[in-house]
């Protein structure tokens, strides 16, 4: 009988994944972080230009809103796995500079293999979707980040999920206002998910 593979060997693997042309301008393949303990599994929508040059997730502009909004919501960011949808980061230039660009939904559907294999591995007691791109991956194009916002039943699996803002979302509004409106939500959706999961110990 076959060996059930570990996330450094899956993580190993898509390293080398050609699934699809993003690789080709990417500096590598960004997987995910965090313990295959992990109760929380937090899914972005791919790397960004500071995650494509470290090989990490979230460790960019976007990134330090998520930690913010985590310690604010009492999760230690070493507890939780942190993935995207998108392994590679799909970038347009604009001078010297890499801006982001929408993965396609082809590039979501060759991406889901690894996506898949870490929901596999970690088994987390909840799932939070952070974006519409990572709800589109996991429920389908029809995804609707404001419909699922309002769905505290909704689920993948058996496993429970929330919806939310990306943190991205809060670095792109146009006022002050509108962004400690999105970070609230952001803060508010994170302490659900927490409460929601199982204590510790239970599994």
């Amino acid at each position: 009988m076959a060996k059930t593979p570990t996330l450094q060997q899956v993580a190993a693997d898509a390293a080398h994944c050609e699934a699809c042309d993003l690789y080709r301008r990417a500096t590598q393949t960004v997987f995910g972080d965090g313990p295959a303990s992990a109760r929380l599994m937090l899914v972005g929508e791919q790397p960004g230009d500071r995650e494509d040059l470290a090989g990490h997730p979230f460790v960019g502009p976007a990134g330090r809103v998520l930690d913010e909004a985590l310690t604010d919501a009492g999760i230690d960011r070493a507890d939780v796995y942190l993935t995207n949808a998108v392994k590679h980061f799909k970038w347009k230039a604009r001078g010297k500079r890499r801006l982001h660009d929408k993965p396609n939904r082809r590039e979501i559907v060759a991406c889901k293999q690894w996506l898949d294999a870490e929901l596999e591995l970690v088994d987390p007691e909840v799932i939070v979707v952070l974006g519409a791109t990572a709800g589109q991956a996991l429920f389908g194009s029809k995804f609707r980040l404001g419909t699922a916002r309002d769905q505290h039943d909704l689920e993948l699996a058996g496993i429970p999920v929330v919806a939310t803002y990306h943190p991205s979302a809060a670095l792109r509004a146009d006022s002050g206002q509108a962004r400690d409106e999105i970070r609230g939500a952001l803060v508010a959706d994170l302490r659900r998910a927490r409460a929601i999961a199982a204590p510790a110990g239970s599994r």
